[in-house]
């Protein structure tokens, strides 16, 4: 590395030693003429090394040849340059400029952008790429269909064939092309819904961030095809073809880790309309299911190719086994429907299911109306001493519970006049003793608040895993720069703890929380025996969304044989049992007060006891076969270049 540095020196020209100086001297000039502005600041000096580049880069200019026959190269050492300048600016002032930032990243990302539109376009007109472009998205386009409330969930184990044809006889140009376009179109049907939101917030942006949003997870459709390509021609390829499927899998597990993490379609969601399918999970959970999909896909590809027609069976096998198994399972008399073991010990809850717009939910002229809808639902339909806990949506009282005494008292009152605790969900908010200067005055939750029937101060669960740039800005902890930018975000502080709360230890989960095994797994170390989960999914209008967020906490339930009571604002409010039926399943937008006992947690299973094991386990063998994957690829290389020579 040190000689290719200094080989570079050596080979520069004096006109690109000359500009690289110039470059470097504007930067720091830059950094040294920044204004004490906290956060974000403008500042229109920091043009200069823009204007004193442009001249670099005139086509026109004779004595300039040695910049323009490497124009790209010299524009990402511009844009390195100045954001070398923006970090220094930032770390040593913890503030950044806007207009440096803008000239740090956008020539970069104007080439970047040429470039890829470039490559599409040789892309199309290839007639390869357009014929692997039609399998894959014949794959991917079935797939996005297979997830509750869609159909094709019973095909999983061989929709994406196709795909895996393309990925084993096709250029590698025609592979990521492909895989990158037909990953849009997955993408796009599977997150189509979060457009609704634009009904509540800034349209343009939140229009251009989900389009943002479908690049990003496409990006996990092209590192799948990327380590497959890097595979197929090595002669040790069955070993790595082998865990392929376990590789895709830990792929799948880091988007469940970190401030992005957003789990929401697994390939293992699939099978979700089909309750006997589903048993398995006790034992080897959504990833688990993501790579079995895989193995049977891959060997019908494979039975294809080298014409082996008995790997045709693969999938009927593997549905035959999970259908068995899970026959078997339902059939015990424990596994019936919300079995009582013990009805003295099976507590009666009551979730209270209003259906508030959403347009209207948040705006101030609508809070007594709509609490208002909340507690008359519950007063009229839960009658006295009938129920041992009564539950109301997330943000039930959309505002900060400390701003609205008044409501606290109808709660309080609610809770002694049916003798019947009750949990809300509502903000919350904690003043900082913060300088002028910080970013944050205050700490703003979405929480949940637990009110007894006396009269004592309600306990409160705060959200644990915010949803990213809805309602909070990723690692805005990391790099406080980012609590001074406004995308309309919630700007939300994630909870740190998880309550188990009596007589009949049950655990509050908000919203997304719900769908994390590791939270879930937390709760139930700590002794809780039903997840009691409050959302609010009105967001997303009448669309595939809420049935695919039921979906997720159905396999939360199964994994962990973890009972849930769950009332979502619009619907889908629902009872389900550690065996995964539903009881009492209300549909969209409909007025609705459930009622029902459910029995507690009363059954171990095995993927609670390693789940964390195989969660964390997968994200390390991710790792692990990336780096041995591409270390031994480059071992080849340097042989081949070693034999050469000789």
């Amino acid at each position: 590395m040190k000689f290719s540095f200094l080989t570079f020196l050596k080979e520069m020209t004096t006109v690109q030693k000359v500009f690289l100086l110039l470059q470097l001297f504007w930067a720091g000039f830059a950094v040294i003429s920044a204004p004490d502005t906290p956060g974000l600041y403008t500042q229109n000096l920091q043009f200069l090394p823009l204007v004193f580049a442009l001249p670099f880069f005139i086509p026109k200019c004779l004595w300039n040849k040695s910049i323009k026959s490497k124009f790209a190269t010299h524009v990402f050492w511009f844009s390195g340059i100045a954001f070398l300048g923006l970090a220094l600016d930032y770390l040593l002032k913890s503030h950044a400029g806007i207009v440096q930032l803008a000239i740090a990243t956008l020539p970069a990302f104007a080439i970047w952008l040429f470039r890829f539109i470039r490559w599409n376009i040789n892309s199309i007109r290839q007639k390869e790429c357009l014929q692997a472009l039609a399998f894959s998205s014949i794959s991917w386009c079935a797939y996005a269909l297979a997830f509750p409330p869609l159909p094709l969930g019973i095909l999983a184990p061989l929709l994406l064939v196709p795909w895996f044809l393309v990925l084993s006889r096709y250029s590698k140009q025609a592979v990521l092309f492909a895989t990158f376009w037909s990953g849009m179109l997955y993408n796009t049907i599977n997150y189509y819904w979060i457009y609704n939101v634009m009904k509540v917030g800034p349209a343009g942006l939140i229009l251009f961030g989900l389009f943002l949003l479908i690049c990003y997870f496409s990006l996990y459709n092209v590192i799948a095809a990327f380590v497959f390509v890097a595979i197929r021609n090595l002669k040790q390829k069955k070993i790595w073809l082998l865990l392929f499927p376990l590789f895709y899998a830990g792929l799948e597990m880091t988007r469940t880790y970190g401030d992005f993490a957003f789990p929401w379609s697994h390939l293992g969601y699939a099978f979700g309309n089909h309750l006997e399918l589903l048993q398995m999970l006790s034992y080897i959970g959504i990833f688990g299911y993501t790579a079995l999909i895989l193995y049977s896909n891959m060997a019908i590809a494979y039975g294809i190719l080298h014409k082996k027609r008995l790997l045709f069976s693969i999938p009927i096998i593997l549905l035959a086994i999970l259908f068995v198994h899970g026959s078997i399972v339902l059939s015990k008399e424990e596994a019936k429907p919300f079995y009582v073991k013990n009805a003295n010990e099976n507590p009666k809850i009551a979730l209270v299911q209003p259906s508030i717009p959403q347009t209207a939910k948040w705006s101030k002229a609508y809070l007594d109306s709509v609490v208002g809808k909340t507690l008359s639902m519950a007063r009229d339909s839960i009658p006295r001493d009938s129920v041992d806990l009564i539950v109301f949506a997330e943000t039930a009282v959309p505002d900060h519970l400390k701003r609205q005494p008044l409501v606290q008292r109808k709660i309080h009152n609610l809770a002694i006049m049916k003798n019947a605790p009750i949990l809300t969900g509502a903000l919350d908010y904690l003043r900082l003793d913060a300088s002028k200067n910080s970013p944050k005055r205050y700490e703003v939750y979405n929480a949940a608040f637990f009110f007894r029937e006396d009269n004592t101060v309600p306990s409160r669960y705060i959200k644990k895993h915010l949803v990213p740039f809805s309602e909070r800005i990723p690692f805005d902890d990391v790099f406080p720069i980012l609590n001074y930018v406004d995308f309309g975000e919630g700007d939300f502080v994630a909870g740190k703890e998880t309550p188990v709360y009596e007589p009949f230890f049950w655990t509050p989960y908000i919203c997304y929380d719900a769908i994390f095994g590791d939270i879930i797994r937390e709760a139930i170390r700590s002794g809780s025996k039903l997840m009691v989960n409050i959302t609010n999914d009105g967001w997303f209008g009448k669309s595939t969304a809420p049935s695919q967020h039921l979906n997720l906490i159905r396999y939360r339930a199964i994994e962990h044989g973890y009972p849930v009571a769950r009332v979502a604002n619009s619907g889908i409010s629902a009872f389900i049992d550690q065996y995964g039926h539903y009881s009492e399943k209300t549909s969209l937008f409909t007025d609705r007060v459930l009622i029902s006992s459910i029995p507690l947690r009363h059954r171990d299973t095995l993927y609670f006891n390693i789940g964390d094991f195989v969660e964390k386990g997968l994200l390390i063998f991710f790792a692990l076969y990336l780096i041995t994957l591409f270390g031994f690829k480059m071992g080849l290389r340097l042989k081949k270049e070693k034999f050469k020579q000789v």
